[in-house]
C-alpha cells in the first residue's frame, strides 16, 4: 500500500522538485533510493511523497528552513546533486511554507 506523508499540523514547509528524467537509469534509482534513506535520518525531515510518469514530483517536507538549508548542504547530497545532468532534461526546486492542510 502507498500512502501520504504524514505531516504534523501547519506551519511546517515543502520542496517541491519537479523533474523531466534523461534516457537510462544511470544509478538513479539506487543513489534516488539512498538520498531518502540520508535524508529522513536529518533533523527536522518530517516526510516524503513521490509521483513520475511523464513530469516527476517529489515532496519533502520540513519543519523549518533551516532544516532545508542543512540538507541542501548534506556532503552525500551535495555529491548526487553534482549528478543531476546524469538524470534530468530539466528540473525545478519550489520551496514553499505549509499553512493550511486537509483531506481524508
Amino acid at each position: 500500500m502507498i500512502a501520504t506523508a504524514q505531516t504534523p499540523p501547519p506551519p511546517y514547509y515543502a520542496v517541491i522538485f519537479t523533474s523531466l528524467r534523461t534516457d537510462g537509469d544511470n544509478d538513479y534509482a539506487a543513489t534516488a533510493a539512498q538520498m531518502l534513506e540520508i535524508a529522513s535520518q536529518q533533523p527536522g525531515f518530517l516526510g516524503f511523497e513521490s509521483a513520475r510518469q511523464e513530469i516527476g514530483i517529489s515532496v519533502s517536507y520540513w519543519a523549518s528552513l533551516e532544516a532545508i538549508a542543512a540538507w541542501k548542504e548534506n556532503i552525500m547530497h551535495r555529491k548526487a546533486q553534482s549528478r543531476a545532468r546524469d538524470w534530468y532534461r530539466q528540473f525545478r526546486v519550489r520551496i514553499c511554507r505549509v499553512e493550511r492542510e486537509y483531506g481524508f
